[in-house]
């Protein structure tokens, strides 16, 4: 991490962090069927906040553009759990905008990796290179993968002792 980071940038930090951790256990979750009423709010908050901060960095390019997608997902996502609750066609929508939201998280997670790290810089110093392109591949094949098993076996089954 750069010790010169402003404290701007060290919050937008630290709500990466806590949307990547919080999503990974919510998209899990979805996976298994698990109601996690507090980690997704926390999640969409956290994954809300990040996208939205990440506009103050200067200048328009592919990360803001990574943010509007990011932040479009995240309003169908909570539309469909809190407003549509998640009747119908909107459970499996709200899988897959949770997962892609997450999906963007990482993706630009990837990119950052590969600019900080000193050995990964030096294997893609432009972000062009094969290195590159093979991890943000692999990443998104995962992500559909998790998107499309998610759209088709989603479901919350209320235990007694579950919370909501």
């Amino acid at each position: 991490m750069n010790a010169s980071l402003s404290t701007f940038g060290w919050v937008h930090t630290g709500l990466s962090v806590i949307a990547l951790l919080s999503g990974i256990v919510v998209v899990a979750g979805i996976l298994y069927s698990r109601r996690m009423a507090r980690l997704t709010a926390l999640f969409m908050a956290s994954a809300f906040a990040t996208s939205a901060t990440a506009f103050s960095f200067g200048g328009f390019g592919p990360a803001q553009w990574i943010g509007v997608a990011s932040l479009a997902l995240i309003a169908i996502a909570v539309a469909a759990r809190y407003a549509f609750h998640l009747a119908g066609a909107w459970r499996s929508i709200y899988a897959v905008a949770t997962i892609f939201a997450l999906y963007f998280l990482v993706f630009v997670t990837i990119a950052e990796a590969f600019k900080r790290v000193p050995l990964l810089a030096r294997a893609a110093p432009t972000l062009t290179e094969t290195p590159f392109k093979l991890t943000q591949l692999v990443s998104l094949l995962l992500f559909v993968g998790l998107a499309s098993f998610a759209a088709r076996h989603f479901r919350y089954h209320r235990a007694v002792n579950q919370p909501t």
